[in-house]
C-alpha cells in the first residue's frame, strides 16, 4: 500500500522571507505529485503575496487554508486543513523548514500502514540561513555538507544526517537512541490514522503539541518509524515571540494525561462535543 494523493501542511505566520525559500525547495522536488497545503494561522498580505506568487507560476498546487490572527492557534489551523483535505497521506512541516530535493519521494517510499515517520532537521544559524538564495536552493547545494561549512555552520554530528550514503543511513537510524518521535518539522502518516485520533489538541499550546499528536497515534496503534538520517530538511533560524514557560508547563500535563489514561481521541479536535 502507497500513497495515492500526498499532501505536504506547512504552517506559518508572519514569516513571508522564509516560506519563500521553503516553496522553491517544494519547486525542486524530483517527485512532483504532491498538493501543498498551508495552513496560515492569521499572517497579513506580505505572506499572502508570496502564495499568490508562487500560485502564478504554476509549478506547485497550492491551498491557502487561513484564519483571522487571534493569537496562537497552530492546532486549531491544522485541523482545518486536514478536515478539508483529499489526500490520503500527508506529511506535516514548516515555513521556516527547506526540504531536501527528494522530501517528498522519500516519504512516499517509507510510507506504511500502521506507521509515521519521523523525519529529521537540521537547524541553521541565523547568518547561514539569511545567505541562503534561491539559486542555492533549486540547485540543491545547501544541502552539501562541505557546501554549509563554508557558509559559517559549525561542524558537528548533527550535519551527519545530510551524509548522502544510503546503508550509513540506515545504520544510524537503526542506533540512534533517539524515539521515532512526532515533530512538526518532519512526519507524515496516513490522513485516516489522523482522523482517528481526531487530529491536533487545540487545548495545547507552543511547545510539545506535536509530540502529544504522536503520543496519541502510539496509543490508536500506530508505530514510529525512525528515519532522522534518510529523510531532512533545513531549519531557518528565527525568534519565536511565542515561547514561554507557562504554556510548556500546561502543556506537559496534557501529554502527561494522555499517557496516563492512554487515550488517543483529541476531545477539542477536528470534532467538537457539541457537532
Amino acid at each position: 500500500m502507497t500513497p495515492q494523493k500526498i499532501g505536504v501542511v506547512i504552517t506559518t505566520y508572519n514569516q513571508p522571507k522564509w516560506l519563500k525559500n521553503v516553496l522553491f525547495g517544494y519547486e525542486a522536488q524530483r517527485h512532483n505529485n504532491f498538493t501543498v497545503i498551508i495552513a496560515d494561522d492569521g499572517s497579513g498580505q506580505p505572506t499572502r503575496d508570496v502564495i499568490e506568487f508562487f500560485q502564478a507560476r504554476g509549478k506547485l498546487t497550492i491551498q491557502h487554508v487561513w484564519h483571522e490572527d487571534r493569537g496562537f492557534q497552530k492546532c486549531q489551523i491544522l485541523n482545518k486543513a486536514i478536515a478539508q483535505t483529499d489526500c490520503d497521506y500527508l506529511i506535516f512541516t514548516d515555513g521556516d523548514c527547506v526540504p531536501e530535493p527528494d522530501f517528498i519521494s522519500i516519504h512516499q517510499s517509507l510510507a506504511e500502514p500502521g506507521y509515521f515517520l519521523s523525519g529529521g532537521y537540521v537547524k541553521l544559524t541565523t547568518p547561514v540561513s539569511e545567505a541562503i538564495t534561491e539559486a542555492d536552493i533549486a540547485s540543491g547545494v545547501i544541502f552539501n555538507i562541505d557546501w554549509l561549512k563554508k557558509a559559517g555552520q559549525p561542524s558537528n554530528h548533527k550535519l551527519w544526517k545530510l551524509i548522502k550514503n544510503k546503508t550509513i543511513k540506515a545504520v544510524l537510524n537503526a542506533v540512534t537512541p533517539t524515539k521515532a518521535t512526532w515533530n512538526g518539522m518532519n512526519s507524515s502518516t496516513w490522513t485516516s490514522d489522523i482522523k482517528a485520533c481526531n487530529g491536533f489538541n487545540e487545548d495545547m499550546q507552543y511547545g510539545g503539541l506535536d509530540r502529544e499528536l504522536g503520543e496519541r497515534l502510539y496509543n490508536h496503534g500506530l508505530k514510529g518509524k525512525q528515519v532522522r538520517y534518510s529523510v531532512n530538511c533545513l531549519h531557518l533560524d528565527h525568534p519565536r515571540a511565542y515561547d514561554n514557560p507557562e504554556t510548556w508547563k500546561k502543556n506537559y500535563a496534557i501529554r502527561n494525561e494522555v499517557k496516563r489514561t492512554g487515550r488517543f481521541w483529541a476531545e477539542n479536535g477536528i470534532v467538537k462535543k457539541n457537532n
